[in-house]
């Protein structure tokens, strides 16, 4: 199974357009699901990302197989082209680095919107999606993909331009996970 921990509701409309996908309610979370994998959304934020993991790996058998996913949009310097899907290999947070694939980018998780280049890469969930993940020892396989929305200019990104973005990625995010 593929478990996907997504921030927004316009994130997770491209997976449920594309792939017809039900939807259901785990606990306080809504979840869209079919046979191959299940959205859960997280809601903004380090600590919304890490309970909405949490309630994943709490509810579902974990095994060698599944894979976990957080994907959602990021912000970055203008050498990133709008639209870019990064794989991520660190995340800093706090100004601690926690690296966990060799020559993947690195991506500083923030906890509100920032209008100014203090990063190269920036988004606001990938370190709680990554501390639920790394403490859970059965899990072997995770993976943080983002898609660039802006250049630090989030008043520029709209539910529409979020869908499209995570939309026209989907095929290479595929190629990434083998879904």
């Amino acid at each position: 199974m593929i478990y996907l921990v997504i921030a927004l509701k316009s994130e997770v409309q491209a997976f449920v357009d594309r792939d017809k996908l039900k939807k259901t309610k785990l606990g306080k979370y809504t979840l869209f699901y079919d046979e191959t994998k299940k959205i859960i959304l997280s809601g903004i934020g380090v600590i919304n990302a890490r309970e909405a993991t949490q309630a994943l790996i709490n509810q579902y058998d974990i095994t060698d197989d599944d894979i976990y996913i957080n994907i959602g949009i990021c912000g970055a310097v203008q050498d990133y082209e709008i639209g870019s899907l990064l794989e991520i290999g660190e995340v800093v947070y706090d100004g601690i680095a926690h690296p966990f694939k060799k020559s993947k980018k690195s991506l500083v998780c923030v906890d509100e919107a920032i209008s100014e280049a203090k990063y190269d890469v920036v988004d606001m969930e990938s370190y709680g999606f990554l501390d639920a993940v790394t403490h859970s020892p059965a899990i072997k396989n995770f993976h943080i993909l983002k898609v660039v929305s802006d250049n630090f200019k989030p008043e520029s990104v709209t539910k529409e331009k979020t869908k499209s973005l995570i939309f026209k990625v989907i095929n290479d995010i595929n190629k990434l996970i083998i879904i």
